[in-house]
């Protein structure tokens, strides 16, 4: 049975490009294609798809709160983010969500089907130099426990007793406006503080900053 992709990416020469790669392959079919990932979650709804070719940069949710959600409510889904991003800590970042790979948009047709065969096969597909280098990290400590604060609320509170603004925030971490105001509101809730001023005093007192 042949592998049943969908593209998520709001570039249509992007995607024609894609489109292009995949019919020269035999075992690979391409399903559809969706600008955002509020469509895609309904095409999946729709469709029995085997991966997906996920973008970072859409509209109305943006790549890693997608991707999050893909592994959370279907955790055999291939995900291999594609994207113009070529940052390791961003990187790394994307494959502790669960992702499956990630491919720079300036690969090769050659790299992209070999992306696609060795992760539809059970592999991962990272830059050799970042998944070399990657070296596990302790993810719960006694604040992340006592607080129930995830890692990237941690960051989100460092950037903003530094003065980002949410926007600011957003571009720096590569995600949503919405998406950083709903740390936001989960860091108000854990934390009992609403005030920059309250968050300042609380990361100092942590040695946060």
């Amino acid at each position: 049975m042949p592998i049943r992709l969908i593209i998520a990416d709001d570039h249509p020469l992007l995607i024609d490009g894609v489109r292009a790669v995949i019919e020269e392959m035999d075992d690979v079919v391409l399903l559809d294609s969706v600008t955002n990932g509020r469509q895609l979650m309904d095409r999946l709804l729709k469709q029995l798809v085997d991966m997906v070719l996920l973008d970072l940069n859409m509209p109305h949710l943006d790549g890693i709160s997608t991707l999050t959600i893909l592994k959370e409510r279907q955790p055999h889904l291939k995900v291999i983010i594609f994207t113009s991003y070529d940052q390791p800590k961003l990187i790394k970042e994307i494959k502790s969500l669960g992702a499956d790979g990630y491919l720079l948009k300036t690969s090769s047709s050659s790299v992209l089907k070999e992306a696609i065969i060795a992760v539809a096969a059970g592999a991962t597909w990272f830059p050799d130099e970042v998944v070399a280098s990657s070296t596990p990290e302790l993810l719960i400590d006694d604040f992340t426990i006592k607080y129930q604060i995830t890692k990237r609320e941690v960051e989100i509170i460092r950037l903003i007793v530094q003065g980002f603004s949410t926007r600011q925030i957003g571009e720096r971490l590569f995600i949503s406006e919405f998406t950083v105001n709903s740390h936001r509101r989960n860091i108000a809730r854990k934390l009992g503080i609403d005030t920059p001023i309250g968050l300042l005093n609380f990361a100092k007192e942590q040695g946060l900053i």
